[in-house]
């Protein structure tokens, strides 16, 4: 046998080829360019113990070099209590992600009518789907709501305040269903409502997305938003921050229809990039075209508290054609996690690593602008995130942050950088950059 660790016989393996219609394993690959595939031996050490596996990955992991994060943009370095990873691995949470049988997932079923209690409390909405992949996906399956929702409409508006990776996204959601993008500037740092207004007028708008905290992280001011996209028959979407909402107004106080975003924010450690886990929640009156599944709690025959799939918009039920979204698995895990945060934070929890991180960002902020490498960019609101006019090269700041271990100046359009505190940063860390910002230019570096 050619692969030790696979369960197929020589014999099985020759029938699956006679089946497709070929002779052998290397013909499966025969479109692959052959200067491209591998053929040296692979550099992996003989076979180890446990004892030197766990060894040689602890050296492996010792090359990494740890660094302080004042970059955020999306992906926030918020504390995760050292609980989680224990309860999230116990049986009765950590079962198969599709619940197809609810008598054996109960405990599966139960996070996730949780996990959506919560994220509907959050946000302000009624109801919240069982999750998506990620905060991008979630804007794009948004705009998809928002087609399917109005009648004979082919363009959305989108502002430019949102995250650069979720605007692509958006756009090839777009681009591949025949949906028009009309991108709606900022002024002053903030979306233009003039500008939504005059593209409202204009007609053949199904949506109008937003985001609540945009990519310069000013708080925006929805205020007449929800007023003007309904008149013209449209749907509000607000891209947001869940943290964020335990301290600032919903998106369903603003009179949205329809709320997403990443809920990496709640807990879930950077990890390079992933997984995180997108969330999508709307009013009641657009629950039948919110894509991936809805958990409702009732009773079972003996009159118990029993959970079930209440509704699950998915391909493999109905016909293609037909789906809302070709999304049909959540990010189970990842709810999962976010909830036992949730649970654990509570309110209170929620509104303290606000108020902390907010501290911290408004400290940091008022220290950089006394250095004189920075100057304001935008007199606005904001809450852990802000962005500041850089009077050096961006590269330079980067580079003098990065000798003393620190991400930060991200720069999010020429001569704008951001810089984002949570509550893992203390008064100390941030006297630390600063006084590193001084020195490193006064030496002329």
């Amino acid at each position: 046998m050619a692969f030790s660790y696979f369960p197929h016989t020589e014999d099985d393996v020759r029938q699956m080829l006679e089946r497709i219609g070929v002779e052998s394993l290397d013909d499966l690959y025969s479109d692959v360019p052959q200067d491209v595939i591998y053929r040296r031996e692979y550099n992996l050490p003989d076979a180890l113990s446990e004892l030197e596996v766990r060894q040689y990955f602890d050296d492996l992991a010792s090359q990494n070099h740890k660094m302080m994060c004042l970059c955020g943009l999306g992906a926030y370095d918020h504390y995760s209590p050292a609980v989680i990873p224990h309860i999230i691995s116990r049986s009765e949470f950590l079962t198969a992600y599709t619940p197809y049988q609810p008598e054996v997932s109960q405990g599966t079923l139960r996070y996730i009518f949780e996990y959506q209690s919560m994220i509907t409390e959050l946000t302000g909405m009624d109801v919240t789907n069982a999750s998506m992949y990620d905060g991008a996906t979630a804007a794009a399956e948004a705009v998809m709501m928002a087609m399917a929702s109005t009648k004979k409409k082919s363009r959305v508006l989108v502002s430019e305040g949102l995250l650069p990776q979720v605007v692509d996204v958006v756009k090839t959601y777009a681009g591949f269903n025949g949906v028009g993008v009309t991108m709606i500037p900022c002024k002053d740092g903030v979306t233009s409502f003039t500008a939504v207004q005059e593209e409202l007028a204009a007609g053949d708008v199904a949506g109008v997305i937003v985001p609540g905290i945009n990519r310069y992280g000013i708080i925006e001011d929805l205020t007449g938003y929800a007023d003007a996209v309904h008149a013209q028959k449209g749907l509000l979407i607000v891209y947001s921050d869940p943290s964020a909402l335990a301290v600032i107004r919903t998106p369903g106080q603003w009179g949205a229809d329809v709320v997403c975003g990443d809920a990496q924010s709640l807990g879930i450690p950077l990890c390079y990039g992933g997984p995180y886990i997108g969330f999508l929640a709307c009013t009641k009156d657009h629950v039948r075209k919110l894509p991936g599944r809805i958990v409702g709690a009732t009773k079972d025959v003996d009159g118990k508290c029993a959970y079930v799939l209440t509704l699950q918009a998915r391909e493999q039920h109905i016909r293609r054609e037909k789906a809302t979204s070709n999304i049909c698995s959540n990010q189970s895990l990842m709810a999962l996690y976010v909830t036992v945060y949730m649970s654990l934070m509570g309110p209170e929890g929620l509104r303290k690593v606000n108020e902390a991180s907010y501290g911290g960002a408004h400290y940091l902020h008022d220290e950089l602008l006394k250095t004189g490498l920075f100057s304001e960019a935008f007199e606005k609101p904001f809450l852990k995130e802000f962005t500041l006019r850089a009077e050096v090269p961006a590269a330079r700041i980067q580079d003098a942050l990065a000798r003393f271990g620190v991400l930060g100046a991200v720069e999010v359009e020429p001569g704008l950088v951001n810089f984002c505190v949570t509550e893992k940063i203390s008064k100390e860390d941030i006297d630390a950059v600063v006084a590193l910002l001084k020195s490193s230019f006064n030496r002329g570096e």
